[in-house]
């Protein structure tokens, strides 16, 4: 079967007309084509416990996955795609209760409730709390592990908005 230049030519025509206005990347992200820069404000920690370092983790952990994984360049404020937030729970509770009535694991849960503004897909604009938790062995003290775990869980929630924010699985 002989393919002609013409037949190369239409089939591209084809393809090149189905393209979109939207940019992909490997990662999985779907941003509008005309969205360069993006701002994500500090997460204000407004739970009944404040650990110093958790806001600034998180905020930080954000804006590294945004400007590691798209080409948006961070922008202080009004960036074309905009996420801010707060922490509003952290917190420890029982998990896994003996036969002693102790419990063998504790549970570190964490909560933030984020916006997303999209300037250009106003329909993908959300706000919505993203709630993760990491347990451990309730015979360790949590002032040893509370960083591991702050880093576990920041790592799933940043997950969560990245996916819920660009990724459109």
């Amino acid at each position: 079967m002989k393919i002609s230049l013409l037949h190369i030519s239409l089939l591209l025509m084809v393809f090149m007309g189905n393209s979109s206005c939207v940019s992909y990347s490997f990662t999985g992200a779907s941003i509008p084509v005309e969205a360069k820069t993006i701002s994500i404000q500090y997460f204000e920690n407004q739970s009944d416990f404040v650990v110093p370092t958790l806001s600034e983790s998180l905020t930080t952990a954000l804006k590294d996955r945004f400007t590691g994984q798209t080409s948006l360049v961070l922008v202080k404020n009004n960036g074309d795609l905009q996420i801010e937030g707060v922490i509003t729970e952290y917190k420890t509770s029982p998990q896994a209760i003996t036969g002693n009535e102790t419990a063998a694991l504790t549970r570190l849960t964490i909560s933030v409730k984020v916006a997303f503004v999209n300037q250009f897909e106003p329909e993908k604009n959300y706000e919505t709390t993203f709630t993760r938790y990491s347990d451990y062995s309730s015979e360790n003290d949590l002032a040893a592990v509370q960083d591991g775990l702050i880093e576990t869980i920041n790592e799933i929630l940043v997950d969560d908005i990245f996916n819920k924010a660009v990724v459109n699985w």
